[in-house]
This record gives structure tokens, C-alpha cells and sequence, in this order.
């Protein structure tokens, strides 16, 4: 069984978890800062970190490099700086999605085009929510859930203390979890008319995936997770795009593909990853660039691009 809330235990009390009781006290604290000084406070932070945690801004700088080759490489270097002051937002909107009350975050948020998934509801399937990672994705989860109670997709935590604080962090407006390897429990949710959250735009590994472009990247190893689920559960897709603007944030519900799946799998997530192409290009800072999208390669090329 791949639904099991994580309960609290003696252990988290142990010396061992003291470092994140810390770290988690300070992020519940500055969550109740003013909106405006936490985004301050997050884009000086993501420049510390880009300094700190160089192996992974190594990786953003990469990708930005491998998906827009043809930009200039100032607006590389910019757009770069902006995805490291995004991820130090981020870290500080997790904390809002996790601990803030309904109603500051029914103030702050947004969802539009919910029609679309009323839509499926209303001809009695499931609603295959396909979602990018965006590093604001954490509050715009507890806003759709407000709107719709939602089931989401995900992997857990390494750390059993923060695991058991993002689970009922991103459970509060929301359904429940499932974990990766939970494919039927996730098939059963859709077949019981469930809206269910998945993000098919990681580098997953070779197994279920075909190698298809991903922007100027041509051969990028792409799930196929998207197929299996609604080839076997009664849903149809839709696009949830999440988005941080001047004065808080979006959730846009974009109309899912026609004839998805069509039965040819390499076709089938050409078209998934032009879309997410497309909701990424508008705010490309607000990406998870620091992601190893292009880790997989095929076998035939055994060059890492990192």
C-alpha cells in the first residue's frame, strides 16, 4: 500500500532530527513574515545559494545553456540569476504552503480555467492533472486544493521528519499522497473520478520512458508514466501550469490533448513535452533548472551532457 500518512514518532525527538527542528523552526517563523519581505528575503537567499550549493547551479546553468543555445549568453547569465533568486523564493513558499491558513492563501492565489476540469467531471472520469515544476508549485498545491481537493503523485522525502511535514504540509487542502511506486492506487483515483496531480517533466530513468526532444535537446529520456495511467483509468488530461506574479500567484487549468494516448508512445510525449515547453516559456525563471533533465541518455550515446 502506497497511502500511508506519515504519523509522528518518539524518535523525531532524538539529537538526530534536532538539526531539522531547527531548520523547520526558523522556516515556520519567517512564514508569517509579510509576502513581499519573504520574496526579498528568498532572492537574496538564492543568490547565497548559487554561491553555497555550486553543483547544483552548475546544473541550472547547464540546462539553460543546452535547452536555449541560440540565446544570447547575457540573457543566459540573466535568466540564470533569476532561477537561483526563484529557488530561494521557493524555499520560503514552501513554508507558505505548508503552515499558512486558508485564508492567506485565498488572498495571495488564484486558479483559472476550472471549467476544464468540471468539463471531464461532469462526463464521470478522472482528471489526469499534468503539472511542470516550477518552484512555486508548493503554494499554488494548497491553492488548487482549496478549489478541489486534489490526489498528488510524488516522491518522498529521504528524511522521515521532513517527510512527515511535507506530506500533511501538502495534504492540508488536499486529499492525499502517493507515493511513486503507487500505480494502481493512482489508477483507482482516477477511476473514482479523482482530479490527480502528476509531473511528467523529470528525468525518471530509462525504464518507461522514450527519448524524444525536450527544446534544442533532441534525444531526452521522457516518462511515459503520462500513457500507462490513462491507458488504464476512465480520464481524461488536463495542464496545470503554476505561476508566481506581482501580486501573488496563478494556477492556469490549460485544455489536456486531444486523442491522448493515441497509441504511438514516441508521438504521444513529443506533444506532452511541446506543451510543457510552452507553459515554461512563460516565466522560464520560474523553472526548476537545477533538475538533471538530460541525466538519461541513450544507450547508443554514453557522453553525459553535465
Amino acid at each position: 500500500m502506497h497511502v500511508v500518512k506519515p504519523a509522528f514518532q518518539l524518535s523525531f525527538l532524538s539529537p538526530k532530527y534536532w538539526p531539522t527542528w531547527i531548520a523547520v523552526g526558523i522556516l515556520y517563523s519567517i512564514s508569517w513574515l509579510p509576502w513581499r519581505i519573504q520574496l526579498a528575503m528568498g532572492r537574496m537567499l538564492g543568490r547565497l545559494l548559487g554561491k553555497v550549493v555550486k553543483s547544483r547551479a552548475r546544473v541550472a546553468k547547464r540546462n539553460i545553456e543546452l535547452c536555449f543555445p541560440e540565446m544570447p549568453k547575457e540573457q543566459q547569465h540573466t535568466l540564470f540569476i533569476q532561477s537561483l533568486e526563484s529557488a530561494g523564493i521557493a524555499l520560503f513558499e514552501s513554508g507558505m504552503g505548508w503552515w499558512w491558513p486558508n485564508w492567506r492563501i485565498r488572498r495571495l492565489t488564484r486558479v483559472e480555467g476550472y471549467e476544464h476540469i468540471e468539463a471531464i467531471i461532469k462526463k464521470g472520469k478522472g482528471v489526469m492533472g499534468l503539472a511542470i515544476h516550477n518552484m512555486n508549485l508548493e503554494v499554488n498545491c494548497r491553492a488548487i486544493g482549496l478549489i478541489h481537493p486534489s490526489v498528488v503523485f510524488y516522491r518522498r522525502h529521504n528524511n522521515p521528519l521532513m517527510e512527515y511535514f511535507q506530506y500533511h504540509g501538502r495534504a492540508r487542502s488536499n486529499k492525499l499522497m502517493i507515493h511513486k511506486k503507487g500505480v494502481s492506487e493512482m489508477i483507482k483515483s482516477l477511476n473514482h473520478q479523482e482530479l490527480c496531480l502528476y509531473l511528467p517533466d523529470q528525468d525518471y530513468g530509462p525504464r518507461r520512458s522514450e527519448f524524444v526532444p525536450f527544446f534544442a535537446v533532441k534525444q531526452t529520456a521522457t516518462t511515459t508514466g503520462t500513457l500507462l495511467f490513462m491507458q488504464n483509468a476512465n480520464c481524461e488530461s488536463v495542464f496545470l501550469l503554476p505561476l508566481r506574479t506581482r501580486d501573488g500567484y496563478v494556477i492556469k487549468v490549460l485544455p489536456g490533448l486531444d486523442n491522448l494516448p493515441s497509441g504511438d508512445d514516441k508521438q504521444d510525449v513529443t506533444r506532452i513535452n511541446q506543451q510543457i515547453e510552452s507553459m515554461i516559456l512563460e516565466a522560464p525563471e520560474q523553472y526548476l533548472w537545477m533538475h538533471k533533465r538530460f541525466k538519461t541518455r541513450p544507450k547508443e550515446d554514453s557522453n553525459s551532457l553535465y
